[in-house]
C-alpha cells in the first residue's frame, strides 16, 4: 500500500505535516478530512513496508534495552511521544535511530504503537508487536514492553551461552586443520630428493608413499580443490535455504546424535516461552500459536504447531496432536495437559521453557566438553600419522645404504 505524505491546516487554522498510508490518492485525503484536517497537499513518497525496514547492525541485545527503556519511561509516566524521542537521540545506532524517527512521525499522526513497529519486520519481532499491540489495546503498554525486554534479552543471552560453548571447538578444528596443510604443502616437500632416492631402492614405505602422494595432490590442485570446496558450501547452503532443502536440515537437525536431542529441546523451549509470553499478554491462542509455531525456527515442529492450532480452532486442546505428533517430549505434553485443565497454561508453559533451557545448557556444556579431547585425538592422530611416515624411511636409511 503507497505512503501519503501530507502537509494540511487543523481547525484551528494551524499547519501540521506528516505521512499516511491509502491505497489511492482520494483515500488519503478522505482519512485526512476524517481527522478533521484541510489538506494542503497529498503526494506518494514510498511503499509500505520498504525503505527504513532495517535489520543490519541492529541486534537483539540492543533492542532488549531498547524495550526496557521504553517501558520504564512510561512507567515513570513520560509520554510515548516523549519516550520516543529520548531513546531516539540517546541510540548510538544510527540506523535504529532512523527507525525511531519514523515510528514517532507515525505514532504522532495517530497510528497505534504497535502498527508502527509492524512497519519495520525486520527489526521487530512478530511476538513484540503482537504484544505490543495487545498491551496498548488492554492498557499495559509498559508491562507488555517490560516483558518484551526480559523475553529479548533472555533469548539474545541464550544464544550468546551456545555461541559461545561451540566457539572454542570451532576455533581448535580451524587452527588444526590450517597447520595439518601447511605440513602437507610446505613441510613434506622438503623431504622429496631423499624420497626419491629411497623410492629407486625400493625402500619406501607405503604410508610415506600415500603421504607424498597426498601432498603433491593438494600442491597441485590446492586452489582448484579450495574452489571446489567452497562451490559446494555455497551449493548446500543454496540447497537447505529451499524450503525442501530446509525441511531437509531440521530432520537432521533433529536426528543427529547428541545435537539431535539438544536442538529439540531448544526449538520446544522457545515455542514454549513465546507462547506463554503471548498468552500472558493478551493475545488470543490462534494468532499466538501462529506466531509461536515460527519462533520454534524448525520445520518440523511448526508443522506439529500448525495441526494443533486446527484442533484448538475445532474446541479441542493442545496436548493431544502436540504429543501424537512426536516432535515434543512426553513431559511437556504431559504438563501441558494439565495446564489447560487448571487454566493456567501461560505460567506453566514459561517454567517449562526455564526448566528445558537449563537442563539443555547443561547437555551442551558436556558435549562441549566431550568434543575438545575428541577433536585433540583426531588433530593428534593426523600429526602423528604425518610425523611416522616421515621417520620411517628416515630410520631405513641406514639399510638403503
Amino acid at each position: 500500500m503507497p505512503e501519503f505524505e501530507y502537509v494540511a491546516r487543523t481547525m484551528t487554522g494551524d499547519r501540521v505535516s506528516g505521512t499516511t498510508s491509502a491505497a489511492t490518492q482520494r483515500e488519503a485525503v478522505g482519512q485526512l478530512s476524517g481527522r478533521q484536517l484541510f489538506p494542503l497537499s497529498v503526494k506518494v513518497v514510498r511503499q509500505k513496508g520498504s525503505g527504513l525496514s532495517l535489520g543490519g547492525g541492529i541486534n537483539a541485545q540492543m533492542m532488549g534495552v531498547f524495550y526496557n527503556q521504553l517501558s520504564g519511561l512510561l512507567r515513570g509516566g513520560v509520554p510515548l511521544l516523549r519516550s520516543l524521542n529520548i531513546l531516539r537521540e540517546q541510540t548510538s545506532s544510527s540506523k535504529l535511530k532512523e527507525v525511531l524517527e519514523d515510528i514517532h512521525r507515525r505514532v504522532e499522526d495517530g497510528e497505534g504503537l504497535g502498527d508502527a513497529f509492524s512497519r519495520h519486520p525486520k527489526v521487530f519481532s512478530d511476538i513484540a508487536i503482537n504484544m505490543t499491540r495487545a498491551g496498548g489495546e488492554g492498557g499495559f503498554l509498559d508491562d507488555a514492553l517490560d516483558r518484551v525486554g526480559k523475553f529479548t534479552e533472555e533469548q539474545a543471552d541464550l544464544k550468546s551461552r551456545t555461541v559461545g560453548a561451540l566457539a572454542y571447538p570451532f576455533m581448535l578444528a580451524t587452527i588444526g586443520s590450517a597447520v595439518i596443510v601447511v605440513l602437507l604443502v610446505f613441510f613434506v616437500p622438503m623431504f622429496g630428493e631423499m624420497f626419491d632416492q629411497l623410492r629407486s631402492k625400493g625402500g619406501m614405505p607405503w604410508v610415506t608413499e600415500a603421504l607424498l602422494g597426498f601432498s603433491g595432490f593438494l600442491r597441485s590442485y590446492f586452489f582448484v580443490g579450495l574452489a571446489g570446496f567452497v562451490a559446494l558450501i555455497l551449493g548446500i547452503r543454496f540447497y537447505f535455504a529451499s524450503p525442501s532443502g530446509r525441511r531437509v536440515l531440521d530432520i537432521i537437525k533433529l536426528k543427529i546424535p547428541v545435537f539431535g536431542a539438544i536442538n529439540q529441546s531448544l526449538a520446544v523451549a522457545r515455542f514454549c516461552r513465546v507462547l506463554g509470553t503471548l498468552l500472558a499478554n493478551g493475545v488470543p491462542i490462534i494468532k499466538s500459536l501462529q506466531i509461536s509455531s515460527q519462533s520454534a525456527g524448525n520445520m518440523i515442529l511448526a508443522e506439529a504447531i500448525s495441526s494443533a492450532t486446527e484442533n484448538i480452532k475445532s474446541g479441542e486442546s493442545l496436548a493431544p496432536p502436540l504429543s501424537k505428533s512426536g516432535s515434543f517430549p512426553r513431559t511437556v505434553t504431559e504438563m501441558i495437559a494439565v495446564a489447560e485443565e487448571s487454566n493456567s497454561l501461560d505460567t506453566v508453559l514459561v517454567d517449562i521453557a526455564d526448566s528445558l533451557e537449563k537442563r539443555t545448557s547443561r547437555k551442551l556444556d558436556l558435549a562441549v566438553k566431550m568434543i575438545e579431547p575428541l577433536l585433540l585425538v583426531v588433530m593428534s592422530g593426523i600429526i602423528l600419522f604425518v610425523v611416522v611416515s616421515l621417520l620411517l624411511p628416515i630410520m631405513n636409511m641406514r639399510n638403503a645404504f
